[in-house]
C-alpha cells in the first residue's frame, strides 16, 4: 500500500494529522535551502531502524537539538556538543547517527565550496537511478544505505515515488519542481 493510501486508514486521528501534514506539504516537494536539505538527511539517517512516525514526532526536538540544522554550527560541534545530543531524550541517541551528522556536515561545507552549494551538487549529479546515487552518497557520507539515500531522495523530489499518480498531491509536487518530472 502506498504511503498516499495509507494514510487515510491512519487511527487515531492525530496521528493521521501528523503524516497527512508531512506527506501532503513536504513529502516529494523540492527544498532550495542547504540547511533544510541536511534537516531531511539527517531525519532520514536517523530513521533507520525506526518508524518515520517516529521521527516526524521528533522533528521539533531535532530542531532544537541540531541548531535548526544550521551547517555551519553543526560542523563546528565539539565533543561537550556529541555528548550533549547523545544525551538528549528528545532525538535519536545513537553514536553513529550523531558522528554522521557532524561529519556529513563537514563533507556538505566542502561540498558548497566546490559547487556553491549543497543543492547544486545534487543538480550537479542529477539525473541518476537509485542505485547510482546510492554509490555516490556512500562514497560521499556516513550512514547512508539505500533505503536512506532513496527516501532522502524521493522525499525532496529527485526520484519518483513519493506519491501515487492519483494522489492530489503528486501533481502539486511537479509543478513545485520535483526534477524527476523534468525529462
Amino acid at each position: 500500500m502506498s504511503y498516499c493510501a495509507a494514510i487515510e486508514t491512519m487511527q487515531p486521528e492525530a496521528r493521521k494529522d501528523l503524516h497527512k501534514r508531512y506527506h501532503d506539504h513536504h513529502y516529494g516537494f523540492p527544498i532550495h535551502d542547504d540547511n533544510e536539505l541536511f534537516g531531511r538527511l539527517i531525519m532520514e539517517i536517523n530513521q533507520a531502524g525506526l518508524s518515520w512516525e517516529t521521527i516526524l514526532k521528533k522533528e521539533e526536538s531535532f530542531r532544537a537539538a541540531y541548531n535548526n540544522f544550521n551547517i555551519a554550527a553543526i560542523a563546528a560541534y565539539t565533543e561537550a556538543d556529541r555528548e550533549r545530543l547523545l544525551n538528549d531524550a528528545g532525538i535519536i541517541r545513537n553514536r553513529l547517527k550523531v558522528n554522521a551528522a557532524i561529519d556529513n556536515a563537514k563533507t556538505i561545507q566542502q561540498l558548497q565550496k566546490e559547487f556553491g552549494s549543497f543543492e547544486k551538487w545534487l543538480e550537479h549529479h542529477h539525473p541518476k537511478t537509485k542505485e547510482e546515487w546510492v554509490k555516490l552518497f556512500k562514497k560521499t557520507f556516513r550512514f547512508t544505505g539505500g533505503e536512506i539515500v532513496g527516501e532522502f531522495l524521493m522525499s525532496i523530489g529527485y526520484l519518483p515515488g513519493a506519491h501515487t499518480e492519483s494522489c492530489l498531491v503528486h501533481q502539486k509536487a511537479v509543478k513545485a519542481g520535483a526534477l524527476w518530472a523534468k525529462k
